[in-house]
């Protein structure tokens, strides 16, 4: 019988990769929003060459800057495996997040920008 879910097909990797991903958590161990600009550090405390090919890409994407949307919606992950795969590198002082407080002014325009088009990509 046909119940057309994804263990007809025989794969199930795209329900099961996320939480592999991120060791079966789903909160980043520090805040990070979607809107945080991240980027790489020029000098890493290790080789990138060794990370998992999921923050390996974070980490070459992010050699511009880019917010934490952008990440999630050009590697297609999920958004919260990009924020908690994000907190992880930046934590190991792989990726310096460069967060802007609600007290210190208006958000740059440009930035609400590009957080919209990386959610539209989503």
């Amino acid at each position: 019988m046909d119940h057309g879910g994804p263990s007809d097909t025989g794969d199930d990797s795209f329900l099961v990769r996320p939480y592999t991903i991120t060791g079966g958590r789903t909160r980043p161990r520090s805040q990070v929003e979607i809107e945080t600009v991240v980027s790489s550090v020029p000098y890493p405390p290790r080789s990138p060459s060794l990370l998992p090919p999921e923050m390996l890409s974070i980490y070459t994407l992010c050699q511009n800057w880019r917010s934490v949307a952008e990440v999630s919606a050009l590697l297609r992950l999920p958004l919260g495996v990009a924020r908690v795969l994000v907190a992880d590198m930046a934590h190991e002082g792989l990726l310096r997040l460069h967060q802007s407080n609600p007290g210190d002014g208006p958000t740059d325009p440009r930035l609400l920008e590009r957080v919209l088009n990386g959610l539209r990509k989503l």
